[in-house]
């Protein structure tokens, strides 16, 4: 892999007060969200002074970005990271899999499965949390790693299309023809991550034919934008309104974030081949959704866009700002970034700091109302770790793809503590 150089001392990635809020931020979060793990082995959902919420149900993706997120801070050296990660593997082996009919289940609570139903946006979850959990060498990781896969290969993945099903009944019995975006990009995510984790080619090429779809074919038809919606033989279905906050009709740009950063992620494990389009391509997609979706007069970015690109669900969430940091700190990483970029990335941080990140409790507060304050319209407590540590781990990197590696590096590299 070959590194950017580290970011110009001009930048405020590169001040030593702003990496020290951002290493504090990281041990703020992971120490609130440790208490979300009962005695029993299971999790909860924290409210926002971090007490345990009363729903006994606990869902797929819940237990697996716990593992990937806590996975993380370990390779970052913070402490009292094994009982979660212990925790959620077992959770995911012998509560989420389906031994009648295999596969994850959606859900359990303490009478056994909640939900049935087989989400291709939660099988990538378990593929990423199962990597992740290879990348600090668990001893449960690899029959994880092999029977998700397994998975996958033979009901998700479709190889003639280079893309991914959707969804399915417990035992398997396809009740819809939805095609989405959202899991196909998480799939990325999932995918090179455990081709960091194994080396092995097909993650890897799976994730570029993925990419290719979405960033090569359809943003190009849409002004830089990405419709989440398909019809069975991948034709955008511009009429689909689904669950509105699950999926929303139209496009999200926190999406566009994400993706864009993952393309960059892709290229550089690639070997950053010459005359490709995928660094031009990463930044249209990102500096769209930051003009299409910053709101001008709260600050933050609105949920989603109808098919003319004008905001649509105007409320402001935490997980877009969280993917907007790390996208525009991998723009900055490619090439040292633009003074837009710059500027960009302070606007981002700034909202952040002043009305999500909670110093006090720890975590981010997940949703804000038009006057910026905290609320839960959408979300109950503090709901997740995972978009907002890699918002505060990326940052403080100079490379655009081996996050854990990197982490684990700069762990062993003693910081000085900044000046105040």
């Amino acid at each position: 892999m070959t590194l950017s150089p580290n970011p110009p001392p001009s930048l405020l990635r590169a001040q030593p007060e702003h990496l020290q809020f951002l290493r504090e931020d990281a041990t703020r979060q992971v120490d609130f969200f440790r208490p979300s793990l009962r005695a029993d082995g299971t999790f909860c959902t924290l409210d926002l002074q971090g007490a345990p919420l009363p729903d006994d149900v606990q869902e797929l993706h819940t237990t697996t970005r716990l593992v990937h997120s806590f996975a993380l801070a370990q390779k970052a050296g913070l402490p009292d990271t094994h009982a979660t990660i212990d925790a959620g593997l077992d959770c995911l082996w012998t509560r989420h899999r389906d031994t009648d009919f295999g596969g994850y289940v959606w859900s359990f609570d303490a009478n056994g499965v909640k939900d049935g139903t087989k989400l291709a946006y939660g099988h990538v979850f378990v593929l990423l949390a199962a990597a992740s959990a290879k990348m600090v060498d668990h001893p449960e990781a690899d029959r994880l790693l092999a029977d998700v896969r397994a998975v996958i290969d033979a009901h998700y993945w479709d190889e003639a299309a280079g893309l991914l099903r959707d969804e399915f009944t417990r035992d398997w019995q396809p009740f819809s023809s939805y095609r989405g975006m959202n899991a196909n990009m998480h799939a990325v995510e999932a995918f090179l991550t455990a081709y960091e984790a194994t080396g092995d080619q097909v993650y890897l090429d799976r994730a570029g034919r993925i990419l290719s779809f979405f960033v090569g074919k359809i943003a190009p038809q849409h002004g830089g934008r990405l419709p989440e919606h398909y019809t069975e033989n991948w034709q955008v279905d511009a009429g689909y309104s689904g669950n509105p906050m699950f999926r929303p009709a139209g496009s999200t740009p926190g999406h566009s974030f994400e993706l864009g950063r993952l393309l960059l992620q892709h290229w550089d494990l690639s070997g950053r081949p010459d005359g490709t389009e995928a660094p031009a391509r990463a930044r249209h997609l990102i500096e769209r959704a930051l003009e299409d979706a910053w709101d001008p007069t709260a600050g933050g970015f609105y949920y989603t866009l109808d098919t003319t690109g004008t905001p649509d669900i105007k409320t402001r969430y935490w997980w877009p700002v969280a993917e907007a940091m790390g996208a525009l700190s991998a723009l900055q990483n490619l090439d040292g970034g633009t003074p837009s970029d710059e500027a960009w990335y302070r606007k981002v941080w700034e909202f952040a700091h002043t009305h999500l990140i909670d110093t006090d409790a720890g975590g981010w507060y997940p949703e804000l109302d038009a006057q910026n304050r905290p609320c839960g319209h959408q979300f109950a407590g503090k709901p997740d770790l995972y978009h907002a540590l890699q918002a505060v781990f990326l940052p403080q990197l100079s490379g655009l793809s081996h996050m854990a590696r990197a982490l684990e590096q700069k762990a062993k590299t003693p910081t000085p503590p900044a000046v105040r």
